[in-house]
């Protein structure tokens, strides 16, 4: 339901119609550099594709997050904007299993336009809702399954695996927006977007919630490395470019906060064992200065009250589960138990969701270290042998290996599902239903690229519809990313860090607030400017959007400097009137971007 306020908010002003710039693609030889610009007769996309005639020439890709000609549709009368999208380059689909701007402008009648919008918006909003199911029950639990396979600690796991399963709708859509010159907008505008929302909004609120005292050293070594990013970002946007080693930079960077997570944690350690060393016989309490120090704030239940819990619902007599009850067990997502406590909101968008979760259910493998049995399904899991290999072949570059031919006579989904039948059929014969086999951890290494690539499908689709709602309402693609896909890929940490916090525990959310969007903003622009490298061998160019570009750098980087001036001078507590002044930071932030967007804010000149 926040999420149709959220729209309704951005919606009212899109119908104004702006001037942008036209996006260009520059072709740079070694003997004289060419350039390709919306209005030529060339079709990008063949350049795109088809590299043999520029294979030994270097070349630069411009990355305009800005817009092309593609957006001059609207300017057409509306018989004509059919023809208009099917004849211009720009229009044509660059990635995707959908053509939003064809299905609105030539399989609707102009007369039902605003009905393709709504329905847009309506598929964009489950879309959001997928990143959030995909990733948090299916794609989180894999990767925790496969830190505890590794032993990892949690100090570990926490900045590397569960860092990037709670990231992944937010690296994966920046990777999709750079891959595609028309949409590379999007990415900056939602990692800096994201970035603000969650350090202003969503840190105001904890504040608001529940006033405390933060971890001094976590709270500073998280903004000394988040400011690090952001300059580098900063930097990156003035130079206008990004090499290689500017592009592994920021992986080094994450490497380095991840190293120094594990060091700090480590002396932590070791100066609580030195403190409560010569206490053993008396009093063990931590003092408060270390203690002000951690950030391990997790919550603890008393032994056994889940156990109890679960015991209340156990049979009295033993009882063993059909095979054929297994299965349909296992692919039920609604709880009997929990249904009958929750609200009728609740209820209603269990029901919106039951269609994806019965279908993640039956592609991707789920593997729990905390259970007996592991999450062992032996019917369900030897389904996964089948679905999964085949989402990936099917899903993978929107399905254009999946659907090639081997020699042009045998296709490839159909090698990859006598595959999988076979090695179900082993697994079937070999295993039984109360004990999960030596190499179910296998499982959860497929569950984690089914989810994977589920996620990147539905982050792909995303971008291509906040693409096509650009080219409707003439908005640039940074407005759209700072706003919908930020506002809708951090909507999920919002609830989840004010719930930590109403439970008393607000440390976790405030480090859940930094440690995040540190992950996001790195691997964000970092692997998604690497793939361009190794896919295309080129230097990719960023061009930023102007002034507003300007803006969401300048203001990320404010709202950092003054966390990282005042909560100190706060003595690290961090109270109401603090939280009142992140929230109002952030609307007036909004309130500028909105402005510069509709031209009423200029540079001078321009």
């Amino acid at each position: 339901m926040k999420s149709w306020v959220l729209v309704s908010i951005l919606l009212s002003p899109l119908w104004c119609n702006l001037q942008h710039h036209a996006l260009c693609l520059t072709v740079e030889s070694s003997h004289k550099p060419m350039e390709f610009s919306a209005t030529t007769s060339v079709n990008y996309t063949g350049f795109k594709n088809d590299l043999n005639f520029f294979e030994d020439k270097p070349f630069e890709i411009l990355l305009k997050g800005t817009d092309d000609e593609c957006h001059l549709v609207m300017k057409h009368p509306p018989d004509e904007r059919c023809a208009f999208v099917q004849s211009t380059p720009d229009c044509s689909q660059e990635d995707g299993f959908i053509n939003y701007l064809h299905m609105a402008f030539c399989l609707f009648p102009p007369h039902l336009f605003p009905l393709a919008i709504f329905l847009f918006i309506v598929w964009l909003l489950f879309l959001f809702m997928a990143l959030g199911v995909a990733a948090s029950k299916f794609f989180c639990p894999n990767l925790s399954a496969i830190s505890s396979i590794l032993r990892l600690t949690h100090n570990v796991a926490g900045v590397t695996f569960l860092a990037f399963g709670n990231g992944a709708p937010d690296v994966f859509s920046a990777m999709v927006a750079f891959s595609r010159p028309h949409t590379a907008g999007l990415a900056i505008g939602a990692l800096f977007g994201a970035g603000i929302f969650v350090t202003t909004v969503v840190a105001g609120s904890v504040a608001l919630v529940k006033p405390f005292t933060v971890a001094s050293r976590p709270f500073l070594r998280d903004v000394i490395f988040y400011m690090a990013a952001v300059f580098w970002t900063f930097v990156i946007l003035y130079k206008r470019h990004i090499s290689l080693g500017e592009a592994l930079g920021y992986i080094s960077l994450y490497v380095a906060y991840v190293f120094t997570v594990i060091i700090s944690a480590y002396i932590y350690n070791r100066q609580k064992r030195s403190i409560n060393g010569p206490l053993q016989n008396g009093s063990t309490h931590t003092p408060a200065d270390l203690q002000s120090d951690s950030d391990d704030d997790s919550p603890s239940l008393p032994n056994g009250s889940i156990q109890d819990y679960e015991n209340e619902y156990q049979p009295l007599l033993p009882y063993t589960e059909s095979t054929s009850q297994i299965f349909l067990n296992s692919i039920n997502p609604v709880d009997s138990r929990k249904w009958r406590r929750k609200p009728w909101y609740w209820k209603a968008i269990k029901v919106i969701k039951l269609p994806l979760e019965v279908l993640l259910l039956l592609t991707v493998p789920v593997v729990d270290p905390d259970k007996d049995d592991r999450n062992w399904k032996r019917p369900l899991n030897c389904l996964h042998l089948v679905t999964g290999p085949l989402v990936c072949v099917l899903t993978f570059s929107s399905g254009k290996y999946g659907l090639q031919y081997i020699q042009g006579e045998f296709p490839v989904w159909a090698l990859t599902l006598i595959t999988g039948l076979f090695l179900s059929g082993i697994v079937f014969c070999t295993t039984t239903n109360e004990q999960p086999p030596r190499y179910h951890f296998v499982f959860s290494l497929l569950g984690f690229v089914v989810s994977a690539l589920w996620i990147s499908t539905a982050a792909s689709e995303v971008v291509s519809v906040l693409r096509a709602l650009g080219v409707v309402f003439s908005l640039s693609n940074t407005v759209l990313g700072l706003t919908l896909l930020a506002w809708g890929n951090s909507i999920g940490d919002f609830f989840s860090d004010i719930t930590i916090a109403r439970q008393g525990y607000p440390r976790m959310a405030i480090s859940a607030c930094f440690g995040g969007i540190i992950f996001n903003m790195l691997f964000g622009v970092g692997l998604g400017c690497l793939l361009q490298l190794f896919n295309h061998k080129h230097v990719v160019v960023l061009e930023s959007e102007g002034l507003l570009g300007w803006v969401l750098a300048g203001a990320l980087g404010l709202s950092l400097v003054l966390s990282f001036v005042l909560v100190p001078l706060q003595c690290f507590h961090l109270g109401r009137a603090y939280g009142v002044f992140l929230l109002l930071y952030y609307g007036v932030f909004l309130l500028v971007a909105l402005l510069t967007e509709f031209g009423q804010i200029h540079m001078g000149g321009v």
